[in-house]
């Protein structure tokens, strides 16, 4: 299993993040796409580190062009000796349209053609094939040698997908990599019930397999040393709960639960900029209809036996005092040991 820690803030602190991320041996780092810039994280990163794998999630994507992406990713593979991989988001209408200043078109379709475009350029740098993609968004007509890096001495950057509805789960099985589950509003069952059988439609149209992509451990899963300490850790869930609750795009994660109800309750709270009462609303019966948990003594074992389907991971535990590095270490040390399939139950083909 590959660990992964995340860093993030000014990307004057990325270098330091991921030299001690390193140190601690970790397999990966990756960060998110806030208040600062991924790619110039992940490049201030990789610079300061030798060997640890490095992955935005996410990077958001339309407003951005394709070929200033795929440019920016070539750069930070070549100079990491590959090992970097850039996940991609769609983000949602409002934002694309009032915060970055873009436009808007179906999600979906739009980033199986941004995704085509980025490795149809790669493949021009890398093998001089024609530059000859043309979709409904995007186009790739033109490349001259002036404007032509030249080809990479290692792997091309893996393209992982961020997924929350089953038409983007489908994009992820059928042209990218990785698929990257949105962490802040996911459970297991609809993991295994919507999200993972559209990625296999995706690999199917595209004659692939599971062995072509790598999935991401996800679930609301609450962990802790006791269940005194698991019980206060699940009551740490309801701030993202009501934050990606109150988003009606994200509704049909709590449909699939009977929680929908509580959905249209966080949204009308958050329209009236009632932070707290979102958060109070939210009852225990309702988080743990959602979570499940596992105490860091059978966190490998649970691994393996429930989330047979992921290859990679976040971890994370306190490592303020020597006892508690020494503590996640050794479970990072149990975690590592896991040989999953990266095969989905029930999903085989």
């Amino acid at each position: 299993m590959q660990l992964g820690t995340g860093i993030g803030g000014w990307p004057g602190a990325a270098a330091d993040q991921a030299t001690r991320a390193e140190a601690l041996g970790y397999d990966y780092v990756n960060c998110g796409e806030l208040s600062h810039d991924s790619m110039l994280t992940m490049a201030l990163a990789g610079y300061a580190t030798s060997n640890i794998n490095l992955l935005t999630s996410v990077t958001i994507a339309f407003p951005r062009s394709p070929m200033v992406l795929a440019m920016e990713a070539w750069d930070i593979q070549q100079m990491t000796g590959g090992r970097f991989s850039i996940g991609l988001g769609s983000q949602v209408k409002g934002h694309n349209e009032r915060r970055f200043g873009g436009s808007w078109s179906p999600a979906a379709p739009r980033m199986k053609e941004y995704i085509r475009m980025m490795k149809a350029i790669w493949s021009s740098w890398q093998n001089g094939t024609d530059a000859d993609f043309l979709g409904k968004e995007y186009r790739y007509t033109l490349m001259t040698p002036n404007f032509n890096p030249g080809p990479l001495e290692c792997e091309q950057p893996k393209v992982y997908l961020a997924v929350v509805g089953p038409a983007m789960a489908r994009v992820a099985g059928e042209v990218a990599d990785g698929v990257l589950p949105h962490g802040g509003i996911m459970t297991d069952k609809y993991m295994r019930e919507v999200l993972l059988p559209n990625v296999k439609i995706g690999l199917e149209r595209s004659g692939r397999s599971w062995a072509d992509i790598d999935l991401s451990l996800s679930g609301y899963l609450i962990l802790g040393e006791d269940d005194d300490q698991i019980y206060k850790n699940i009551q740490n869930l309801r701030r993202p709960l009501s934050f990606y609750g109150s988003t009606r795009s994200y509704h049909h994660v709590l449909r699939l639960h009977g929680l929908e109800e509580l959905g249209l309750k966080l949204h009308a709270l958050s329209l009236e900029g009632k932070w707290q009462e979102m958060h109070d609303v939210i009852t225990d019966d309702d988080l743990l209809q959602l979570v499940e948990t596992c105490r860091y003594d059978d966190y490998a074992q649970f691994i393996r036996d429930k989330r047979e389907y992921a290859t990679q991971m976040g971890f994370s535990m306190p490592t303020k005092t020597d006892a508690e590095k020494l503590r996640a270490g050794e479970v990072m040390a149990e975690l590592k040991k896991v040989e999953n399939s990266g095969v989905p139950k029930g999903l085989e083909f």
